[in-house]
């Protein structure tokens, strides 16, 4: 689900070219790959939804791509210092030149960039400056796809989306819940077939689930799950009332408008 306000692309035909993309009506933009790789829109804006305006603290925006949930996040929370991680050492050189535009001047000192493997193992994490309880939250939105969906020929493109064996949804799950200090956030949004997998993961980590569904239509099933844990908690799992993004006639829900926007707020609070 895509989602940016506009879009200024370059050569199409050239993958070393990339488009700027505003999200929250121009209060932040981003590069992103102008063809190839992985474009946040949406399901980034839903999941920056979740961290409230009053947050402060450390936040994690894990597999961050160019940043869109991470600079999200610090618009939405000013009181708030935000580490953007991410893999592909393309897309952090892009989120390091995004910080850079003036549109994202008033957050450039509370947001870093920190390429690095967060399947890496404690002492890859540490070594690239991520030290297990650093985070009073922790954003991400996991590659899509589970192992063995067909993957993208483009590499960039699969690298992002596709689960690289059938155990890397609760390794990751595992990975954002060691960098959480105790009574710390997690929050993530997956697939609905995907839930399973993160409450194996969850199992004596995190509690006080909260899982919320997204539905495209209101009578179509949820097509995203929101899933959100505490580290410590011993609170039952809830599931929330579901929240859907499309009108009958196509266009989109006052929820969805007010998502893109940056004006809503998803409470998720467990």
């Amino acid at each position: 689900m895509n989602c940016p306000d506009r879009a200024s692309t370059a050569d199409d035909t050239d993958p070393s070219q990339v488009r700027r993309d505003a999200f929250y009506r121009g209060r932040f933009v981003v590069l992103q790959p102008a063809r190839g790789g992985y474009r946040s829109g949406l399901d980034a804006m839903l999941l920056a939804a979740t961290l409230p305006e009053s947050a402060t603290g450390s936040v994690a925006d894990i597999g961050a791509g160019a940043g869109v949930v991470g600079l999200a996040a610090a618009c939405r929370a000013e009181r708030v210092e935000v580490t953007l991680v991410e893999k592909s050492a393309a897309m952090a050189d892009l989120a390091r030149q995004g910080l850079t535009l003036p549109e994202n001047v008033a957050h450039q000192n509370r947001v870093r960039v920190v390429a690095a493997d967060i399947l890496a193992g404690r002492a890859g994490r540490e070594a690239a400056g991520l030290c297990d309880g650093a985070f009073q939250h922790v954003l991400t939105n996991p590659p899509f796809y589970p192992h063995g969906h067909r993957a993208s020929p483009d590499p960039l493109r699969a690298e992002a989306l596709t689960a690289t064996d059938a155990d890397f949804l609760p390794r990751w799950v595992r990975a954002c819940a060691a960098l959480l200090g105790h009574g710390g956030r997690f929050t993530a949004i997956v697939r609905p077939d995907a839930l399973p997998a993160m409450l194996q993961a969850s199992e004596g980590r995190l509690g006080g689930i909260r899982v919320l569904p997204i539905h495209s239509r209101s009578a179509a099933p949820a097509i995203r799950l929101m899933v959100a844990g505490r580290k410590g908690s011993r609170a039952p799992l809830a599931v929330l009332p579901g929240r859907t993004l499309h009108a009958p006639d196509g266009g989109l829900e006052p929820f969805a408008e007010a998502i893109a926007a940056g004006t809503a707020d998803i409470a998720l609070d467990c």
